[in-house]
């Protein structure tokens, strides 16, 4: 751990520390994800933290092992090419993208079923619809990884062959999407396959959007922020005639 970078780290502790919490909670009878796993938005127990806090919760020690092993694997190489402070805007973006991707999925699926369950139970309305896992964002982190080390070779478990990473990404998005349609046609299981989706989606986006900015220099729309936050700055007065030295203010005049 001590090796690790500092986001990816306090990332592996910080879901570790939730799933022992969860499993002493779940013992007295607590369930910790009714507060903090992802519900539908129109459930009454929805609440406006949960698309960041599901991210954080898992459901078994192989649904953990799984997404943190991802993490271990991948999470440092972009954080060291990045700094922690993208890196984590990119792991929060990717998990929060993919809550909301799956919230819109959910919608789609299953608007009117959930409308008439509503409607039955106005009284206290139960939303069989959670989300939990750290899955979106680690999706969000192979896309990455696939995206600036696309020809490094990557060899699966059991499969003795090096596979591109960038190979291994299509791959993996094409199997996630078929499953994902499974699920919409009822042939499919309980996994939030959208969501994985989700999480590369707006990991493919927020890319694009940094590859934008850093070929266009500081970017338009940083410019005009700069222009917009200078008319406020200010900046000490200079007085020719004076004799005092000015040299410890941060704008001098130039000679």
């Amino acid at each position: 751990m001590r090796n690790l970078p500092i986001v990816t780290r306090s990332i592996l502790w910080a879901n570790i520390i939730v799933f022992l919490l969860d499993m002493v909670l779940r013992r007295a009878g607590i369930q910790l994800s009714a507060v903090c796993g992802l519900h539908y938005f129109t459930a009454q127990q929805f609440h406006i933290w949960q698309p960041l806090t599901y991210m954080f919760l898992h459901a078994d020690l192989g649904h953990i092992f799984c997404n943190m092993f991802a993490v271990l694997m991948f999470a440092p190489v972009l954080e060291r090419e990045w700094g922690w402070k993208r890196f984590l805007t990119y792991y929060l973006v990717c998990g929060v993208g993919a809550g909301l991707v799956q919230e819109a999925v959910w919608a789609m699926m299953y608007q009117p079923t959930l409308s008439a369950m509503a409607a039955a139970q106005a009284a206290y309305y139960i939303n069989p619809l959670v989300t939990i896992g750290a899955s979106g964002a680690v999706f969000g982190i192979l896309f990455a990884f696939g995206w600036l080390f696309p020809n490094v070779p990557l060899f699966i478990m059991f499969v003795p062959i090096p596979i591109r990473a960038r190979v291994f990404v299509i791959i993996y998005a094409a199997i996630e999407l078929f499953a994902g349609l499974g699920s919409v046609v009822g042939a499919g299981d309980h996994v939030a396959h959208f969501a994985h989706l989700g999480g590369m989606l707006f990991g493919w986006l927020l890319l694009l959007w940094w590859r934008h900015v850093s070929d266009n220099g500081s970017s338009e729309w940083r410019r005009r922020w700069q222009q917009f936050t200078n008319r406020f700055r200010k900046h000490p007065r200079l007085d020719s005639t004076s004799d005092k030295d000015y040299s410890d203010y941060h704008y001098q005049k130039r000679v």
